[in-house]
C-alpha cells in the first residue's frame, strides 16, 4: 500500500503480508488488515486495487528517497468498532466480560475520592436527551457521548447510543475510541450486580426484570455471573420483548419465566430490576407490590421526569445511589425533598457506610449512571485488547516533524 507522509510529502510503501493479501482476495469483506508494527497505520485493504512493490518516491524532490516515517504512535489512536467490540466480548466470554467490569467498576468505587466528579452534561429536547460524561483520576481522562431517545423505536432505531475516549492527562492526547452502545449496557449491568452484590438479600437466586427491552438480558447474565442468581421472571407491556429476552437467554442456565404482569413477576424475587424507557412520570411498581426483604435495582431513570417507582416504594426503602447531585436530579428521588436521605454506594463499598443491615430491609439502588463506571468500561476494553487484533488504528492526530508547522503540513498535502 502507498501512503504520502503528513510531514514530509514523501511517499512510502506499506508491506502487506501475502497470505493477508491472499486471505482478502478469497474473502473480500473489506475488513481491517492489522499490521504488526506498532507505528503502522491500520488501512482498508481493498482486493480491486493493484498491489505494487515499489521503491519511495519523494513529491516535492521528484526523485528516490528513504523511507519516509509514519506518523509517531502516539498520533495513531486505537478504535474498537462495533463488530470488534463484539468480536473481543465473545473472545473472552459474555459473562466473564460481565464479571470482570463488575470488579474493575468496584476497583475504582474504591479509590472514589481520586476522580473528579461532576453531574453530566446534558441537553434536552422534547425528543430525548443527550449527554457527555466526563471524568478523570488525575492521569487517565474518559468521557462518553450518549443519548436517550425513546421513541427512536418506533422508527427502528436505538433507545441508547453511545462512543467514548481515553486520554492521557499528561499530554493530553487520545489513547482509546470506541463504540459505547454495547459496552454502556455491559456496565450498566455490571454496576447492578456491583450493587446487588452488596445490598441484595445473601443467597438470592430469582430476580424480576420488569422492562425487557436492550439491557434485559446483560442485566440478567450480570446477575448470574456475579451474584448466582439461578432463576429471572420477565414481564413487558410489550410481548414481544419478552419473546425476545427468553429466546436471547435460552441456554444460558438461567429458568426463565415469561409473567403477564409486573405483579406475577415480582413474586418470590429477592432482586427486582425495573429498566423501562418511557420519558414520563410512570409507576412500574406500586406500594403494595413490594414486599419486605427485597433489593431494588432501578435503572430505568436518567433524566428529570423520567421515574419508575411509587414514591411511598421510595420512603419504605434505604436508598443508595451513585453521585447525589446527579440522582437528585435524574433519579427516583428526584420525587422526594432535596434533603431526602441517601447513602453514597462507594460509601458501601469501602465500608465507611453500611449496606443491607436485616433480613426485612428494602434496599433500593437508584442507579442512573455515572461518569466513573465508563471510566471503568474504557480502561478495561483498553487493557483486555492487549495481544488482539480487535482494533484499528485511527489516523486522528495532526502529527508534523515540527509541531509548531501546522500549517506547514497541509501545505504539503497538495
Amino acid at each position: 500500500m502507498i501512503r504520502r507522509s503528513r510531514s514530509s510529502g514523501v511517499y512510502f510503501a506499506m508491506i502487506v503480508p501475502l497470505d493477508a493479501i491472499l486471505e482478502k482476495l478469497h474473502n473480500p469483506t473489506g475488513k481491517t488488515v492489522q499490521m504488526d508494527d506498532e507505528n503502522s497505520t491500520a488501512l482498508p485493504f481493498r482486493p480491486a486495487a493493484p498491489v505494487i512493490n515499489i521503491l519511495e518516491y519523494s513529491a516535492h524532490a521528484g526523485g528516490t528517497s528513504l523511507l519516509s516515517p509514519l506518523p509517531s504512535a502516539k498520533a495513531m489512536v486505537p478504535f474498537v468498532s462495533v463488530e470488534n467490540m463484539m468480536h473481543l466480548v465473545h473472545h473472552l466470554g459474555v459473562e466473564t466480560v460481565l464479571a470482570e467490569l463488575t470488579d474493575a467498576i468496584e476497583a475504582d468505587f474504591r479509590r472514589w475520592e481520586s476522580f473528579d466528579k461532576t453531574p453530566r452534561v446534558a441537553s434536552h429536547s422534547r425528543d430525548g436527551v443527550i449527554e457527555l460524561m466526563p471524568t478523570s483520576d488525575g492521569a487517565v481522562y474518559s468521557f462518553k457521548y450518549v443519548n436517550g431517545h425513546p421513541k427512536n423505536i418506533v422508527d427502528g432505531l436505538q433507545t441508547v447510543t453511545a462512543f467514548g475516549l481515553l486520554a492521557e492527562v499528561s499530554t493530553g492526547y487520545p489513547v482509546l475510541l470506541t463504540e459505547m452502545t454495547l459496552l454502556t449496557a455491559l456496565r450498566t449491568a455490571a454496576t447492578s450486580a456491583m450493587a446487588a452484590r452488596h445490598l441484595a438479600p445473601k443467597g438470592a437466586r430469582t430476580m424480576a426484570m420488569i422492562g425487557n427491552g436492550a439491557q434485559a438480558e446483560f442485566q440478567a447474565l450480570a446477575m448470574k455471573a456475579v451474584c448466582g442468581i439461578d432463576t429471572v421472571r420477565l414481564y413487558d407491556i410489550d410481548p414481544r420483548a419478552t419473546e425476545k429476552t427468553a429466546r436471547n437467554l435460552a441456554g444460558s442456565g438461567l429458568e426463565v419465566v415469561a409473567c403477564p404482569s409486573a405483579q406475577a413477576a415480582i413474586e418470590g424475587a429477592e432482586i427486582i430490576t425495573t429498566c423501562t424507557a418511557d420519558k414520563q412520570f410512570a409507576t412500574i411498581l406500586t406500594d403494595n407490590m413490594v414486599g419486605s426483604g427485597v433489593h431494588i435495582n432501578a435503572i430505568g431513570g436518567d433524566c428529570p421526569g423520567k421515574t419508575e417507582l411509587h414514591r411511598d416504594i421510595v420512603l419504605r426503602s434505604d436508598v443508595f445511589v451513585e453521585y447525589p447531585p446527579q440522582t437528585r436530579i435524574e433519579g427516583e428521588i428526584q420525587q422526594m425533598a432535596p434533603d431526602f436521605p441517601v447513602t453514597e454506594l462507594w460509601k458501601v463499598v469501602t465500608g465507611a457506610a453500611p449496606g443491607r443491615r436485616d433480613a426485612r430491609q428494602i434496599t433500593l439502588f437508584d442507579s442512573v449512571g455515572f461518569a466513573i463506571e465508563d471510566f471503568s468500561a474504557l480502561r478495561y476494553v483498553r487493557d483486555r485488547l492487549s495481544g488482539t487484533d480487535f482494533y484499528q488504528n485511527l489516523d486522528m492526530i495532526a502529527d508534523p516533524d515540527d509541531p509548531r508547522d501546522l500549517f506547514g503540513m497541509l501545505q504539503r498535502a497538495k
